[in-house]
Protein backbone atom coordinates (compact mmCIF):
# COMPACT_ATOMS: atom_id res chain seq x y z
CA UNK A 1 0.00 0.00 0.00
CA UNK A 2 1.49 3.40 -0.98
CA UNK A 3 2.50 5.84 1.74
CA UNK A 4 0.13 8.74 2.15
CA UNK A 5 1.51 12.16 2.97
CA UNK A 6 -0.95 13.49 5.51
CA UNK A 7 0.18 17.10 5.80
CA UNK A 8 -2.01 19.84 7.28
CA UNK A 9 -5.66 18.73 7.31
CA UNK A 10 -7.41 21.87 8.53
CA UNK A 11 -7.25 24.49 5.78
CA UNK A 12 -8.34 27.27 8.11
CA UNK A 13 -5.43 26.56 10.45
CA UNK A 14 -3.17 26.21 7.41
CA UNK A 15 -4.04 29.71 6.25
CA UNK A 16 -3.62 31.22 9.72
CA UNK A 17 -0.28 29.59 10.50
CA UNK A 18 1.07 30.94 7.21
CA UNK A 19 0.07 34.44 8.29
CA UNK A 20 -2.75 34.65 5.78
CA UNK A 21 -6.52 34.96 5.82
CA UNK A 22 -9.07 32.16 6.05
CA UNK A 23 -12.46 32.32 4.34
CA UNK A 24 -15.50 30.65 5.84
CA UNK A 25 -19.28 30.71 5.60
CA UNK A 26 -22.24 29.86 7.80
CA UNK A 27 -24.45 26.98 6.67
CA UNK A 28 -27.28 24.78 7.85
CA UNK A 29 -26.34 21.17 8.55
CA UNK A 30 -28.18 19.86 5.51
CA UNK A 31 -26.95 17.72 2.66
CA UNK A 32 -27.81 20.18 -0.14
CA UNK A 33 -25.81 22.97 1.49
CA UNK A 34 -22.98 20.57 2.26
CA UNK A 35 -22.74 19.48 -1.39
CA UNK A 36 -22.74 23.07 -2.62
CA UNK A 37 -20.17 24.32 -0.11
CA UNK A 38 -17.87 21.34 -0.58
CA UNK A 39 -17.41 22.51 -4.17
CA UNK A 40 -16.73 26.11 -3.13
CA UNK A 41 -13.34 27.87 -2.91
CA UNK A 42 -13.79 28.43 0.85
CA UNK A 43 -11.35 27.16 3.47
CA UNK A 44 -14.02 26.18 5.95
CA UNK A 45 -17.73 26.03 6.63
CA UNK A 46 -19.37 26.60 10.00
CA UNK A 47 -22.50 24.56 10.45
CA UNK A 48 -24.83 26.82 12.40
CA UNK A 49 -26.41 24.90 15.27
CA UNK A 50 -26.77 27.69 17.81
CA UNK A 51 -29.84 29.29 16.24
CA UNK A 52 -30.72 26.21 14.19
CA UNK A 53 -31.72 22.95 15.88
CA UNK A 54 -29.00 20.73 17.31
CA UNK A 55 -29.35 17.52 15.30
CA UNK A 56 -26.46 15.09 15.48
CA UNK A 57 -27.86 12.86 12.73
CA UNK A 58 -28.18 15.79 10.30
CA UNK A 59 -24.67 16.91 11.20
CA UNK A 60 -23.17 13.50 10.45
CA UNK A 61 -25.14 13.34 7.20
CA UNK A 62 -23.90 16.79 6.15
CA UNK A 63 -20.31 15.85 6.97
CA UNK A 64 -20.50 12.84 4.68
CA UNK A 65 -21.84 15.00 1.85
CA UNK A 66 -18.91 17.35 2.33
CA UNK A 67 -16.65 14.60 1.05
CA UNK A 68 -15.91 14.74 -2.68
CA UNK A 69 -13.86 11.69 -3.62
CA UNK A 70 -12.71 13.10 -6.96
CA UNK A 71 -11.44 16.33 -5.41
CA UNK A 72 -9.71 14.40 -2.64
CA UNK A 73 -8.06 12.07 -5.15
CA UNK A 74 -7.01 14.95 -7.40
CA UNK A 75 -5.51 16.86 -4.48
CA UNK A 76 -3.27 13.96 -3.42
CA UNK A 77 -3.94 14.71 0.23
CA UNK A 78 -6.33 13.59 2.95
CA UNK A 79 -7.22 17.20 3.71
CA UNK A 80 -10.85 18.05 2.95
CA UNK A 81 -11.25 20.77 0.34
CA UNK A 82 -13.42 22.67 2.84
CA UNK A 83 -12.95 22.00 6.56
CA UNK A 84 -16.20 21.59 8.54
CA UNK A 85 -16.78 23.38 11.86
CA UNK A 86 -19.80 23.60 14.19
CA UNK A 87 -21.19 26.44 16.26
CA UNK A 88 -22.76 24.68 19.22
CA UNK A 89 -25.97 25.98 20.85
CA UNK A 90 -24.85 26.28 24.48
CA UNK A 91 -23.76 29.70 25.73
CA UNK A 92 -20.45 29.90 27.58
CA UNK A 93 -22.19 30.51 30.90
CA UNK A 94 -23.88 27.11 30.61
CA UNK A 95 -20.45 25.47 31.04
CA UNK A 96 -21.50 22.75 28.63
CA UNK A 97 -19.10 20.18 27.16
CA UNK A 98 -21.11 17.30 25.73
CA UNK A 99 -22.16 19.20 22.62
CA UNK A 100 -18.52 19.86 21.71
CA UNK A 101 -17.65 16.22 22.41
CA UNK A 102 -20.36 14.94 20.08
CA UNK A 103 -19.44 17.45 17.35
CA UNK A 104 -15.76 16.48 17.54
CA UNK A 105 -16.59 12.77 17.64
CA UNK A 106 -18.50 13.28 14.39
CA UNK A 107 -15.33 14.57 12.72
CA UNK A 108 -15.46 18.37 12.68
CA UNK A 109 -12.20 20.34 12.73
CA UNK A 110 -13.32 23.12 15.03
CA UNK A 111 -15.90 24.26 17.55
CA UNK A 112 -17.28 27.78 17.84
CA UNK A 113 -18.40 28.64 21.38
CA UNK A 114 -21.00 31.43 21.62
CA UNK A 115 -21.22 33.98 24.43
CA UNK A 116 -17.92 33.36 26.20
CA UNK A 117 -17.41 36.08 28.80
CA UNK A 118 -15.04 34.87 31.55
CA UNK A 119 -11.78 33.02 32.09
CA UNK A 120 -13.70 30.10 33.58
CA UNK A 121 -15.94 29.82 30.52
CA UNK A 122 -12.97 30.03 28.14
CA UNK A 123 -11.13 27.33 30.08
CA UNK A 124 -14.20 25.12 29.90
CA UNK A 125 -14.29 25.54 26.12
CA UNK A 126 -10.65 24.64 25.55
CA UNK A 127 -10.63 21.66 27.91
CA UNK A 128 -13.70 20.24 26.16
CA UNK A 129 -11.76 20.16 22.88
CA UNK A 130 -8.78 18.22 24.28
CA UNK A 131 -8.06 14.68 25.34
CA UNK A 132 -6.28 14.21 28.67
CA UNK A 133 -2.48 14.17 28.38
CA UNK A 134 0.26 13.08 30.82
CA UNK A 135 2.02 15.93 32.67
CA UNK A 136 5.44 14.97 31.36
CA UNK A 137 4.63 15.69 27.71
CA UNK A 138 4.57 19.45 28.34
CA UNK A 139 1.13 19.95 26.78
CA UNK A 140 -1.12 18.94 29.65
CA UNK A 141 -2.42 22.43 30.48
CA UNK A 142 -5.23 23.22 30.15
CA UNK A 143 -6.22 19.67 31.12
CA UNK A 144 -8.17 17.75 28.49
CA UNK A 145 -11.68 16.60 29.39
CA UNK A 146 -12.91 15.28 26.07
CA UNK A 147 -14.17 11.73 26.46
CA UNK A 148 -12.38 9.02 24.50
CA UNK A 149 -14.50 7.87 21.56
CA UNK A 150 -12.54 8.65 18.37
CA UNK A 151 -13.63 5.85 16.03
CA UNK A 152 -15.97 7.82 13.76
CA UNK A 153 -13.82 10.97 13.75
CA UNK A 154 -10.62 9.09 12.90
CA UNK A 155 -12.38 7.37 10.02
CA UNK A 156 -13.78 10.66 8.77
CA UNK A 157 -10.33 12.25 8.84
CA UNK A 158 -8.91 9.23 7.02
CA UNK A 159 -6.47 8.42 9.81
CA UNK A 160 -5.49 5.46 11.89
CA UNK A 161 -6.54 5.88 15.49
CA UNK A 162 -2.99 6.59 16.69
CA UNK A 163 -2.61 9.23 13.96
CA UNK A 164 -5.87 10.82 14.99
CA UNK A 165 -4.81 11.04 18.63
CA UNK A 166 -1.60 12.79 17.55
CA UNK A 167 -3.58 15.49 15.70
CA UNK A 168 -6.83 15.76 17.66
CA UNK A 169 -5.65 18.66 19.79
CA UNK A 170 -6.07 22.41 19.81
CA UNK A 171 -3.89 24.66 17.66
CA UNK A 172 -1.71 26.65 18.24
CA UNK A 173 -1.10 25.29 21.75
CA UNK A 174 -0.15 22.06 20.03
CA UNK A 175 1.48 22.98 16.69
CA UNK A 176 0.42 19.59 15.26
CA UNK A 177 -3.18 20.12 16.36
CA UNK A 178 -5.95 20.21 13.77
CA UNK A 179 -8.75 21.46 16.03
CA UNK A 180 -9.57 25.17 16.18
CA UNK A 181 -11.31 26.35 19.34
CA UNK A 182 -13.01 29.66 18.53
CA UNK A 183 -14.53 31.84 21.24
CA UNK A 184 -17.28 34.30 20.43
CA UNK A 185 -16.98 37.59 22.29
CA UNK A 186 -20.38 39.23 22.13
CA UNK A 187 -21.00 40.99 25.42
CA UNK A 188 -19.60 43.93 27.34
CA UNK A 189 -18.45 41.51 30.04
CA UNK A 190 -16.60 39.39 27.49
CA UNK A 191 -14.97 42.47 25.98
CA UNK A 192 -13.85 43.69 29.39
CA UNK A 193 -12.45 40.29 30.34
CA UNK A 194 -10.83 39.47 27.00
CA UNK A 195 -7.30 40.53 27.90
CA UNK A 196 -7.42 38.31 30.99
CA UNK A 197 -9.00 35.42 29.04
CA UNK A 198 -6.28 35.43 26.40
CA UNK A 199 -3.50 35.76 28.97
CA UNK A 200 -4.70 32.93 31.22
CA UNK A 201 -6.18 30.33 28.85
CA UNK A 202 -3.78 28.66 26.40
CA UNK A 203 -5.29 26.89 23.41
CA UNK A 204 -7.66 29.55 22.08
CA UNK A 205 -7.28 29.37 18.32
CA UNK A 206 -9.27 32.46 17.39
CA UNK A 207 -11.77 35.01 18.64
CA UNK A 208 -14.90 35.87 16.73
CA UNK A 209 -16.84 39.05 17.35
CA UNK A 210 -20.58 38.53 17.75
CA UNK A 211 -21.70 41.84 16.29
CA UNK A 212 -25.40 41.15 16.67
CA UNK A 213 -25.47 40.44 20.40
CA UNK A 214 -22.76 43.01 21.11
CA UNK A 215 -24.78 45.71 19.39
CA UNK A 216 -27.84 44.62 21.38
CA UNK A 217 -25.90 44.98 24.63
CA UNK A 218 -24.77 48.46 23.60
CA UNK A 219 -28.33 49.58 22.84
CA UNK A 220 -27.92 49.75 19.05
CA UNK A 221 -29.30 46.46 17.66
CA UNK A 222 -27.61 45.48 14.41
CA UNK A 223 -26.48 49.05 13.79
CA UNK A 224 -22.96 47.86 12.99
CA UNK A 225 -21.78 51.30 11.92
CA UNK A 226 -22.84 53.06 15.10
CA UNK A 227 -19.79 54.68 16.75
CA UNK A 228 -20.33 52.77 20.02
CA UNK A 229 -20.46 49.43 18.19
CA UNK A 230 -17.47 50.29 16.02
CA UNK A 231 -15.49 51.33 19.11
CA UNK A 232 -16.31 48.10 20.94
CA UNK A 233 -15.33 45.97 17.95
CA UNK A 234 -12.05 47.88 17.62
CA UNK A 235 -11.33 47.28 21.29
CA UNK A 236 -11.90 43.52 20.97
CA UNK A 237 -9.73 43.45 17.87
CA UNK A 238 -6.92 45.35 19.60
CA UNK A 239 -6.91 43.09 22.66
CA UNK A 240 -6.77 39.98 20.52
CA UNK A 241 -3.94 41.44 18.45
CA UNK A 242 -2.00 42.12 21.66
CA UNK A 243 -2.14 38.38 22.36
CA UNK A 244 -1.43 37.46 18.72
CA UNK A 245 -4.79 35.69 18.41
CA UNK A 246 -6.61 35.84 15.04
CA UNK A 247 -10.01 37.52 14.95
CA UNK A 248 -13.00 36.54 12.85
CA UNK A 249 -15.49 38.95 11.31
CA UNK A 250 -18.95 37.33 10.99
CA UNK A 251 -20.49 39.60 8.34
CA UNK A 252 -18.06 40.23 5.50
CA UNK A 253 -19.70 41.54 2.33
CA UNK A 254 -18.52 42.98 -0.94
CA UNK A 255 -19.10 46.42 0.59
CA UNK A 256 -16.98 45.97 3.73
CA UNK A 257 -14.41 43.34 2.72
CA UNK A 258 -11.59 45.83 2.16
CA UNK A 259 -12.26 47.58 5.46
CA UNK A 260 -12.40 44.28 7.37
CA UNK A 261 -9.04 43.21 5.95
CA UNK A 262 -7.43 46.59 6.57
CA UNK A 263 -8.66 46.56 10.17
CA UNK A 264 -6.92 43.25 10.77
CA UNK A 265 -9.61 40.56 10.67
CA UNK A 266 -8.11 37.28 9.50
CA UNK A 267 -11.09 34.91 9.44
CA UNK A 268 -13.63 36.31 7.03
CA UNK A 269 -17.15 34.89 7.13
CA UNK A 270 -18.79 35.49 3.79
CA UNK A 271 -22.34 34.59 2.78
CA UNK A 272 -22.71 32.80 -0.56
CA UNK A 273 -25.42 34.47 -2.62
CA UNK A 274 -27.92 32.78 -4.89
CA UNK A 275 -27.88 34.26 -8.37
CA UNK A 276 -31.03 35.16 -10.28
CA UNK A 277 -29.08 36.59 -13.21
CA UNK A 278 -30.88 34.45 -15.81
CA UNK A 279 -34.27 35.38 -14.33
CA UNK A 280 -33.40 39.08 -14.40
CA UNK A 281 -32.06 38.82 -17.95
CA UNK A 282 -35.18 37.07 -19.21
CA UNK A 283 -37.46 39.66 -17.59
CA UNK A 284 -35.44 42.41 -19.27
CA UNK A 285 -35.88 40.71 -22.66
CA UNK A 286 -39.63 40.42 -22.01
CA UNK A 287 -39.78 44.03 -20.95
CA UNK A 288 -41.15 43.09 -17.52
CA UNK A 289 -40.38 45.48 -14.67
Amino acid sequence: MPQIEIGRLNKVIGALEQGGHAFMAFARAEREEAIALAASPLDGVMFEMEHSPWDGANLRDALQYMLDRRRIAASGTLAPSVAPFVRIPANGAEMNQWLAKQALDSGVYGVVWPHVSTVEQALNAVTACRYARPPEDGLSHPPGRRGDGPKAAARYWGLKQAEYYARADVWPLNPAGEILCILMIESIEGMNNLREILAEVPGIGAVMIGEGDLSQALGHPRDYEHPAVREAMAEILARAHEADVPVGHPHVTAANAQKAIEEGYRILFTTPQRSYAAYDSARTVLGVN
